[in-house]
């Protein structure tokens, strides 16, 4: 590692306009929020109770009752228990066996503080299951229809319900609750408010049944899932033991929950990175990269691409655990997905320290990173272009000659003609810093840049609407590309009209302004 304090000075100096390796690992936060987005995250923030048989009635294969609502909200406060357990199982089977359930028509009808009534029955578990179960679905609604059984005061009775001795009542309690926490942070909150995580967490013993576990591993994920804000440090302390012991859990399922739940730990900023570190779950994340299971694997990419958008320490933490063993297979990937990401993760290892990129370059993956640079999809290609600029600010001399002799220029300026501005502007950057750094061998760079094209793309860029892009083409044109034949050719002629500037006059280092 170097610790040289030239080297500081010339990564603030030239470049990349002065950017350190956090604000550099900030900046790749930011501009990959779409890798932050996926569609199974999404629709498992809630989830509807639909059984493919019922548990607590014989007539398994008929349809929901026909009973209007207003004859199910009657009987449903009926004092006969048989007759009120039939109508809020009517409700229930309105709720989990309809394609579009009547949400709205049942909250309207006023049944939602019955069926709250109804989960205080400790003598009757059958009425208090299938009344959690029927909130259960109206909580996997929209915000107002959760908000609407959160309201009602279902929570402080779930909450009770974890204690109850008949383990249907206490999963359907348990998911409701998920379904609570998932709508959002203040509702999250409410429920740790109330003490839900230490009840929660006694659930993950070896006695507790496999479909029951699943369903305490994805709540804990609706407990990690929002940051805006983030849960409460104290309840991050308490989750991450549990995710320690989940980790080495041999269900697909609770693996793949229980490493989404790292993942949103880790994308709440460094503090709870380091938290995480702290734990000591890095070590048995690291290896869920080579995992058969590709849902795993994604879900560990994740985790281990947010550790080291961190400090370089932080980053070094995962760099340790080996992780850059994994990536050729990562980078081969037959998902196109885990090749985006997997350059996404290496784009924040070349904004890190010296000997980072330095690991990067024994590991064998610039090759690799270049291939997808040339003929990558092109979210992986604009990654790709990130994981060589950064270099070009975080290496030294001798690494980014490295990526210069491994062929990087011609697909970096092929990148030059896309639309998106912010890939133009963040290869001119990579070029401009190869350039400043190329000492003897910048007549030989420049022959490469012109060769392959590039010389034209960025002559072309000077006419660029972005104003970053213009002046830095600009910039490179004129500090490598000039002759005295080119200066003089720039020099205004004399027009017919008679107009004509003094030859000798010092063009401006800013260019001609029009």
């Amino acid at each position: 590692m170097s610790t040289d304090p030239s080297g500081k000075a010339r990564t603030v100096m030239f470049k990349n306009k002065g950017k350190d390796a956090d604000e550099m690992r900030r900046r790749r936060t930011e501009v990959t929020i779409e890798l932050r987005k996926n569609k199974r995250e999404e629709h498992m923030l809630k989830r509807r109770n639909v059984p493919t048989q019922d548990s607590t009635d014989s007539e398994d294969n008929e349809k929901p009752s026909t009973q209007s609502l207003e004859t199910i909200v009657a009987n449903a406060n009926s004092s006969e228990p048989s007759v009120q357990l039939g109508a809020v199982q009517a409700a229930r089977k309105l709720l989990s066996s309809d394609r579009n359930p009547p949400i709205d028509d049942l909250i309207a009808s006023g049944i939602l503080p019955i069926l709250v009534n109804c989960l205080s029955k400790e003598d009757n578990p059958s009425l208090q299951f299938e009344a959690a179960w029927a909130l259960t679905n109206i909580a996997s609604g929209t915000s107002s229809q959760t908000q609407a059984v959160v309201n009602a005061g279902a929570v402080p009775y779930f909450l009770q319900l974890l204690r109850s001795p008949h383990q249907n009542v206490c999963e359907q309690a348990v998911w409701a609750l998920g379904n609570i926490i998932g709508d959002g942070p203040q509702c999250r909150n409410y429920v740790i408010s109330l003490g839900a995580v230490q009840h929660l967490l006694t659930f993950i013993n070896p006695k507790i049944p496999l479909p029951f576990l699943r369903n305490v591993a994805w709540v804990i994920v609706n407990l990690c899932r929002n940051k805006d804000p983030p849960p409460p440090a104290e309840t991050i302390e308490e989750i991450l033991p549990a995710l320690c012991q989940l980790i080495h859990h041999s269900d697909v399922n609770i693996l793949v929950d229980t490493v989404w739940a790292l993942s949103y730990l880790t994308d709440g900023g460094n503090e709870q990175i380091q938290m995480v570190i702290d734990s000591g779950v890095v070590p048995f994340l690291v290896p869920l990269l080579s995992h058969q299971d590709v849902k795993v694997q994604t879900a560990a990419l994740r985790a281990v691409g947010n550790i080291v958008t961190g400090t370089d320490e932080q980053t070094q933490a995962v760099l340790n655990c080996n992780a850059l063993q994994h990536f050729p297979s990562l980078l081969t990937h037959p998902k196109e997905k885990i090749n985006k990401e997997a350059v996404w993760f290496l784009s924040n290892i070349t904004a890190g320290n010296q000997h980072q990129v330095q690991a990067v370059i024994d590991a064998g993956l610039i090759p690799l990173i270049i291939h997808h640079l040339n003929r990558g999809d092109f979210q992986t290609q604009k990654e790709a272009a990130w994981a060589i600029s950064n270099l070009t600010i975080s290496g030294k001399k001798e690494q980014v000659a490295y990526v210069v002799e491994m062929g990087v220029l011609p697909p970096f300026c092929n990148l030059l003609s896309v639309k998106d501005a912010q890939v133009v502007n963040v290869v001119l950057d990579g070029i401009n810093n190869i350039l400043k750094m190329a000492g003897d061998e910048v007549e030989h760079i420049c022959q490469i840049i012109e060769e392959c094209g590039g010389l034209d793309k960025i002559e072309s860029l000077q006419n660029h609407e972005n104003e970053e892009i213009y002046k830095l083409s600009y910039e490179i044109i004129d500090g490598y590309f000039q002759d005295d034949n080119d200066e003089e050719s720039l020099l205004p002629q004399t027009s017919r009209e008679g107009y004509q500037f003094d030859p000798n006059a010092q063009i401006p280092q800013e260019g001609f302004k029009f």
